[in-house]
């Protein structure tokens, strides 16, 4: 499909460009110009098909490093409970009765909500199942993400096997838009050895199925909780000299394509390992305040040259899957806890949710920002509302005043995906449906379980 998104203002996340009464040509998965509208539409006028965007701007999609998209069948489920609790006792024992055709459903539903609210990336770390999955779910939706298997030490041959097929049949597929990580849970559910074993695996599915430019790269969650050293230690009967990240990279297992989350409980050698090793971090304030986790020194990291992407986490630890108000929250806490409000301005956030986001992902090759030659992933956002009325800064709306029911079109891979608040791809009601479905038939098996 060739595309002219033409009278709109073009927020470009490159070289810090926002274009006025401008364009975008697509054609095909790319995109091919970028200018005054004037001057594209004398160039692609007649074979074009057009959208109008006066009074609306384009953004890049926005791109959410951290999330585990099945579990939005799990949404408000079980709150106001501390991670450990909340895992322990609640989570895993529902889980354990989670089928195939649930885990696609919940990624379903999570693909909906992502589109609807502007972004066009979702990273998900969850149970891979050979028969339905999330790599399906979001091929359906025509979302692009990256799809990982969570890795523990209990069930390393299941891994294995998740592992390969996940990679054979999903990395760099459905026209590009599906990638694969290979995904430790954490550093005190992942014994040393078997850390080990998943970075060489990550290295040879790579070296098998992927490329530079389309790398296969791995996830895991780190420095959660301040009291993750002791937990390591105590499950594998090992002593910490220092922090997390200096663990992880005692046993050999950090690089550039590997990406942290929360990274709550850092230490400052911990901060130089990861600039050391081009470590990525996901900063996923909303889970982490809920959760009562504790909060990232991402100004530290930055400040170290870190890169930091944002990340909503679950849609039953946030519970939403919406990246405006991940990014409006992650501007306010860290001036508060700072008490600096000039930090954090809202051009670095929006960063972190676009271009940051597509290096986390290794991905910035194609995404997170707009420009010839990147694949066409774009949101386009009403500004006729009272909220948004009236407008001096363009990058301080999105961050502090834009909500995800602003979000008009999207874009992913040159294909409109949602177009004025309707989905193209998929019948929203329909999957609505088998998410009750499901989540009756859930609560079913949980409660027979218990009797």
């Amino acid at each position: 499909m060739n595309l002219l998104i033409q009278n709109g203002t073009i927020i470009t996340m490159h070289n810090k460009k926002i274009i006025r009464e401008s364009a975008i040509a697509i054609e095909n998965q790319a995109i091919i110009d970028v200018g005054k509208t004037q001057v594209l539409k004398q160039k692609y006028g007649r074979s074009y098909e057009k959208i109008d965007a006066k009074g609306k701007m384009i953004i890049p999609g926005l791109i959410n490093t951290h999330q585990h998209a099945a579990m939005s069948l799990l949404r408000g489920y079980a709150d106001d409970l501390p991670l450990k609790e909340w895992l322990e006792k609640w989570i895993w024992p529902i889980e354990q009765h989670m089928t195939a055709h649930d885990i696609y459903v919940g990624a379903l539903l999570t693909a909906i909500e992502s589109i609807m609210g502007g972004t066009t990336t979702v990273k998900t770390m969850y149970h891979y199942t050979l028969e339905q999955n999330e790599a399906k779910a979001f091929a359906d939706a025509g979302l692009r993400g990256v799809i990982g298997h969570v890795c523990f030490s209990w069930r390393k041959k299941e891994d294995e096997k998740a592992l390969r097929d996940l990679a054979e049949n999903w990395h760099n597929k459905a026209d590009g838009l599906i990638r694969v990580s290979v995904d430790p849970h954490a550093p005190y559910t992942v014994a040393p050895e078997y850390m080990k074993e998943l970075h060489e695996m990550r290295r040879e599915l790579s070296n098998r199925y992927g490329s530079k430019e389309a790398p296969i790269t791995s996830h895991i969650h780190a420095a959660e909780t301040r009291d993750e050293v002791e937990k390591i230690e105590h499950a594998f009967k090992i002593k910490l000299k220092e922090g997390i990240m200096a663990y992880l990279d005692s046993l050999g297992v950090l690089d550039e394509h590997v990406a942290a989350a929360h990274c709550v409980a850092l230490t400052n050698k911990d901060i130089k390992v990861m600039k050391k090793r081009k470590v990525k971090a996901s900063h996923n304030p909303i889970s982490n305040l809920k959760l009562a986790s504790g909060i990232s020194p991402v100004l530290k990291m930055l400040r170290a040259g870190v890169t930091v992407s944002l990340g909503t986490d679950s849609p039953c630890s946030n519970n939403s899957a919406d990246m405006f108000e991940v990014m409006k929250v992650a501007a306010i806490l860290h001036k508060a806890v700072n008490k600096n409000p000039a930090i954090m301005p809202a051009e670095q956030i929006l960063k972190m949710a676009t271009i940051e986001g597509a290096k986390t992902l290794s991905w910035e090759r194609e995404i997170g920002s707009v420009e010839v030659g990147k694949k066409a992933d774009l949101a386009i956002i009403n500004l006729q509302k009272p909220h948004l009325c009236p407008l001096y800064n363009e990058t301080s709306h999105i961050v502090y005043s834009v909500k995800a029911s602003d979000v008009e079109t999207v874009i992913i891979n040159g294909r409109i995906v949602m177009e004025n608040r309707k989905l193209t791809t998929l019948n929203v009601e329909k999957a609505m449906s088998m998410v009750e479905q499901a989540k009756n038939n859930l609560l079913n098996k949980l409660n027979a379980n218990v009797k």
